[in-house]
């Protein structure tokens, strides 16, 4: 797994971008975490960079505020076609904030760019923690598909309980509610499509 960098995005940290797009729209935080269906210390937290999200909660927020997830991620656009390498990603870690150690998650967008995009394209490595270690589910809107490119996969997904190892892949309705993260006390690292409707 690449090592970690710190997760700026130009001058703004991800929870700075956050709570820009919060405060242009006049939204108090209150409502942003009763909209997105997240806890008002979740978002604080997120907006302070305390937490390193995963997919899930990041996509209530960007649906609370009418952004896509990728709006967080974007710094620049560009023309068709968008071509990334997931062999690069560590020279472009995003969606988590450089004031802790560790994030659980580290996002590394593929998409970044095109600012027209209906899917979601992410290599991500997660990491074992306690906060992962809860496995607590999450539901929203959409459309996920994972394919596991090292280490072991646990997915939670409604009742049922996978273990997927590299080159395995899962695709569900999101809607549903759902885990994903390491699958014993090792990283992982995936590629994710999420299509949020």
């Amino acid at each position: 797994m690449s090592e970690q960098r710190q997760g700026q995005h130009g001058a703004q940290t991800v929870g700075e971008r956050v709570r820009s797009f919060r405060e242009a729209r006049g939204i108090d935080r209150e409502t942003l975490a009763a909209d997105a269906s997240l806890s008002v210390e979740f978002v604080e937290r997120l907006e302070n960079g305390e937490v390193y999200p995963a997919i899930g909660p990041m996509q209530k927020v960007a649906r609370a505020l009418g952004l896509r997830l990728g709006t967080f991620l974007d710094d620049q656009f560009t023309r068709d076609p968008i071509i990334s390498d997931i062999h690069e990603t560590g020279s472009d870690p995003c969606l988590h904030t450089g004031s802790m150690p560790r994030p659980s998650y580290v996002y590394h967008a593929l998409g970044k760019g095109k600012n027209d995009r209906n899917m979601e394209p992410f290599c991500i490595e997660i990491y074992p923690d306690a906060e992962n270690a809860v496995r607590k589910t999450s539901s929203h809107q959409g459309e996920e598909f994972v394919l596991v490119l090292e280490g072991e996969l646990l997915v939670v997904y409604g009742r049922e309980t996978h273990i997927l190892k590299a080159g395995q892949t899962i695709y569900y309705n999101s809607i549903v509610p759902h885990y994903v993260g390491p699958a014993n006390d090792k990283p992982v690292r995936i590629l994710a499509v999420t299509y949020n409707p």
